[in-house]
């Protein structure tokens, strides 16, 4: 497979996205389609290569509130790498998507096998994923929580969470 060169992918080194992506299978998903709800088994992941998916945290009496919407070349999914392996958000496509999909246990026996490959793999999961995912979803909660009437906040491209 050749890679997508942005986002996750890219942030790899070249040696060990090479490896990753022989773990890959190409797959779609339909527009509207639920990918995984938040507390489900985490045993999959995937990387984004067109189309967008909205990430979205259940909240009682509300319902779904959008956290963040991932597009082409970010990673859809962290929490199967850490235990207990749930999902802390639930996922949705928003307009059709074609990904490369991983099988978790699969990769993490790779990650098991060679600690420069591991290494690799989980800091790039937090430095592209996590830290951003959290600053986002952090701008967004005090975005639906903040005192009415004020200005909504941006995220890094500017555009509004």
């Amino acid at each position: 497979m050749t890679p997508d060169r942005s986002g996750f992918l890219d942030a790899l080194p070249p040696v060990h996205r090479d490896r990753l992506l022989t773990l890959a299978q190409e797959i779609s998903f339909p527009v509207g389609l639920r990918i995984f709800d938040e507390g489900g088994t985490a045993d999959r992941f995937w990387v984004i290569r067109s189309g967008t998916v909205a990430l979205d945290v259940y909240e009682p009496g509300r319902g779904a509130a959008v956290v963040e919407t991932l597009g082409e070349g970010e990673l859809l999914g962290w929490s199967w790498l850490f235990e207990p392996y749930r999902w802390h958000l639930g996922a949705r496509t928003r307009a059709p998507v074609t990904a490369y999909e991983f099988e978790a246990e699969r990769v993490r026996g790779e990650i098991d096998a060679d600690p420069a490959f591991g290494l690799a793999v989980t800091r790039c999961v937090a430095a592209v994923a996590i830290g951003r995912r959290l600053r986002a979803a952090r701008i967004r909660l005090l975005d639906l929580y903040g005192p009415p009437g004020s200005a909504p906040r941006t995220g890094s491209a500017g555009a509004a969470l």
